[in-house]
This record gives structure tokens, C-alpha cells and sequence, in this order.
């Protein structure tokens, strides 16, 4: 790897053969390769092998992944073993480059200076009292709640209120702090901070932390692009977006009055996505990728029956798993769909990184509230371009990204937390009529 992480084409394992090839970005697209800093990987087989998964590296196929690439890896070591043996070549200059490409090229190089400034500032430099106080935060309210259930069980409602309460915000913030350590932002060692993640996602909230990589990762790789990202998968539940509300209408589907979305949305996706879809797609991913290593969601199952059971029963406990699921399940989907439904929803068009991921993404003010109920992810837009910095520094280079945005006239989109949600309703209404207008043409 050359400094700052950027490819040699004389990088030890190179051959003579791989070093003066060139291809044209025709044969690039057309065998489905990738390109990072103009030079040509064949990822073929190694997209198999892939820790984040097939389907992340597929979708970068005959595009230039260099932006994703630099801005999803910190272990270039690491990197460069996996790197030299699948480089092929690199890509020929092209005589005439269209427009639209050299504001691209320009627009990658700002941004890459960008990145940079942002690390002479240490912006990638975590505080490790930061996260030790959130983590400290999950164990004394999970032991408050469980102190409470022991003490009151069913018998005071008051205070069986206050303990779900309690394991509500556990499980909720604990969502966001293994989101931090899965993006490798804590610690400086990989291992660690997957450990980590394992510790909380696993022990804590009783998912797999394999799992959630493999889906998250492709999310932030492709945006609201449709077939890419997971996220907005809603097969036919809901359409969003623009495009593919008026495909189904078109095709005359009708499975569900869509034109009407905008109300069923609200008492179906957020209190359920978490309680059934999520554990049926975890279950189903675990025994897919043959990954049945389920030490860290036994972790949680045994502790949840001991802190429970004994006060409230099996089925007490069951009962309780579920009406904490579901209000973590709401206060997930709203704090994270807030910044993506309503922004734009298309097919990959091979866009920078850094204007496709301000088309997909939008803030929300901030605010002591909107920091903690999101944990600084309302600072969506920062944690989206800069997926491995620690989320206490989004503020610090959010005027910086609203300069670059200026300069290219991108628009940097924030919102209050009320006129966010009201977004959410009038992008669904909006998909549902272009569906039912093209359903009755």
C-alpha cells in the first residue's frame, strides 16, 4: 500500500504482466471488476471471501470503489495481503473524458482532501471514556430493571413501567454503541473492536453481530439504491421512492392498496421490525452462512432467564422480551428511517460517494435530546461519508461538508426531528398515489 492507503502497482506480489496491463473501462464493465485508485482487481473469487460479505463487493461491479474502499478499511496491512494477488492491471487514460466525469474526478479529489483534514484534526481518534460511559450506561440499567422485576414483578405497575422503560433505553443504546464498534471506530485494533461488538450485540441484545455487518455494510455502501440496500427491501409491504412505486403500477400490482401506506406504515413496520423480522432474518442468515457459532446470543437467552423467570415466570418473561422489542423496534425505525425515506430512492447510478450518499441521507438538528435519542446519528450525513469516525466528531467536520456541498451545489439537507417524521408520512403518500396513478392508467 502506498501512504494514506492508496495502492502501488509496484506493491510487492505485483508481477511484471500485472503492472503494464491496461484495460478500458468497457472490459472493466463488462467482467465485472473494480477499479481503486485506477487500478483493476479481479474480484471474482475473492468476493466470496469477503468479511463483509459477497453481495457488498458485487455491488461496487465495473465501478470505481475507491472512495468505499478507503473509507470502509483502517487496517491497510491487513488489506494489502488480501490485495496484491487479484490486481490485474490498471485502467487506460481515456481520450475523451466526458464532462460529467471530470467533475467527478474533482469532486473524489476534494473529498479525499477532505478525509484528510479530518485526520490531521484527529477526528478518527476515539475517546475511550466516551464509550466506556455509554457501556457503563447499558449494565446499570439492565441491572435497575432486573433489581425492580425481583423486587415488584407484575404486582406494581408503576414500577414494572419504569423497568421496561429501563430495559427499553438498554436495548436501544445498545443498538448504537455495537453500531460503533461494527464500524471499527473505537479501537484501533479490528479484533477488538469486533470483540466488542460480539460482547454488546450478541450478550446484551441477543443478535448476531455477523449478521448485522453483512446488511449494514451493504447499506452504507449503496443508500437507498434499489436491489443494493437492504434497508429499504420492503417487497411488497411498501413502496417508496419514486421510480418503483410507478414499475408496480405499471405491472398492475396490487397487493396491498399502497395508495394508503402512509397510515397502515406506522402501526406495522416500526413496532414489528424488530421482534419478527429481524429474529426470523437472523435465524435464516445464521443457518445460510452455515455461521451457527451462537455463543454470544446463548450469553443473552441464559441471562434474560435468570433475571426474569424467577420473578415473573416463562411466560411473564416472554411477555416482557416482546414489549420491550417492540418499543425498541419504534424508536429504532423512527430515529434511523428519519434520515432516509424521504430522500432519494433509484437504481444504482454509479454516482460519487460522497453525492450519492447526500442524495440518500439527511440530518436532523441537533440538539441534547436529538444527540442522545440517536446517539449523534442525526448527524447521519457526517457518519455516512466517514463511516469510521467516532460519532462524538460528526459536529466537528459538519462545516466542512457544508462547504464542499456549496461548492458543488449538492444540497446538505437538515431537519427538525418534527418536520423529519412529518417527511416520513408525505414520502409514503407520495409513493402510494404515483402507484395508484399508474396502477389506474
Amino acid at each position: 500500500m502506498g501512504k494514506g492507503g492508496k495502492v502501488d502497482i509496484d506493491e510487492p506480489g505485483a508481477s511484471s504482466d500485472q503492472k503494464h496491463k491496461t484495460f478500458k473501462w468497457d472490459e472493466v464493465k463488462q467482467n465485472k471488476w473494480i477499479v481503486i485508485e485506477n487500478l483493476v482487481y479481479d474480484v471474482s473469487r475473492f468476493s466470496r471471501k469477503h468479511p463483509g460479505g459477497e453481495r457488498l463487493m458485487l455491488n461496487h461491479a465495473g465501478q470505481d470503489a475507491t472512495d468505499a474502499f478507503l473509507c470502509f478499511h483502517t487496517d491497510m496491512k491487513k488489506v494489502r495481503k488480501y490485495m496484491s494477488p487479484i490486481l490485474i492491471g490498471q485502467v487506460m487514460p481515456e481520450s475523451d473524458v466526458n464532462p460529467n466525469e471530470e467533475r467527478k474526478t474533482e469532486l473524489h479529489k476534494d473529498f479525499q482532501n477532505l478525509k484528510l483534514l479530518a485526520e490531521k484534526k484527529g477526528l478518527f481518534k476515539a475517546k475511550p471514556i466516551f464509550f466506556l460511559l455509554h457501556f457503563l450506561q447499558l449494565v446499570l440499567l439492565d441491572l435497575l430493571a432486573a433489581y425492580i422485576i425481583y423486587r415488584s414483578g407484575f404486582a406494581n405497575w408503576l414500577a414494572y413501567s419504569i423497568a421496561v422503560a429501563c430495559l427499553v433505553i438498554v436495548q436501544a443504546q445498545a443498538g448504537w454503541l455495537q453500531h460503533d464498534f461494527g464500524h471499527l471506530s473505537v479501537f484501533r485494533s479490528n479484533k477488538m473492536n469486533h470483540f466488542v461488538q460480539n460482547i454488546i450485540i450478541g450478550g446484551i441484545m441477543g443478535f448476531s453481530a455477523n449478521w448485522w455487518n453483512y446488511r449494514h455494510y451493504q447499506h452504507h455502501a449503496k443508500p437507498n439504491t434499489i436491489k443494493r440496500d437492504p434497508d429499504i427491501r420492503f417487497g411488497p409491504l411498501y413502496l417508496i421512492g419514486k421510480v418503483v412505486p410507478v414499475e408496480f403500477g405499471k405491472k398492475k400490482m396490487a397487493k396491498l392498496p399502497y395508495n394508503l401506506q402512509q397510515f397502515y406504515f406506522f402501526f406495522t413496520l416500526p413496532p414489528l421490525l424488530i421482534p419478527i423480522y429481524f429474529v426470523i432474518e437472523t435465524v435464516y442468515f445464521l443457518i445460510k452462512k452455515r455461521k451457527l457459532h451462537i455463543m454470544w446470543i446463548s450469553i443473552y437467552l441464559i441471562r434474560w432467564y435468570a433475571m426474569f423467570v424467577p420473578a415473573l415466570g416463562l411466560m411473564g418473561t416472554i411477555k416482557l422480551y416482546f414489549l420491550v422489542r417492540v418499543f425498541e423496534s419504534v424508536w429504532f425505525v423512527w430515529s434511523t428511517q428519519i434520515s432516509h425515506f424521504p430522500m432519494n430512492v433509484d437504481y444504482d447510478k454509479d454516482l460519487s460517494w460522497f453525492r450519492s450518499q447526500l442524495n440518500s441521507t439527511c440530518n436532523i438538528e441537533q440538539s441534547a435530546f436529538n444527540d442522545w435519542v440517536s446517539n449523534h446519528l442525526n448527524f447521519q450525513i457526517e457518519h455516512h461519508l466517514f463511516p469510521t469516525m467516532p460519532r462524538h466528531n460528526y459536529y466537528k467536520i459538519a462545516p466542512d461538508v457544508k462547504e464542499l456541498c456549496k461548492k458543488y451545489n449538492i444540497e446538505y439537507q437538515c431537519k427538525t426531528m418534527s418536520q423529519a417524521t412529518y417527511d416520513v408520512y408525505n414520502c409514503l403518500k407520495e409513493s402510494g398515489e404515483l402507484w395508484y396513478e399508474a396502477y389506474n392508467m
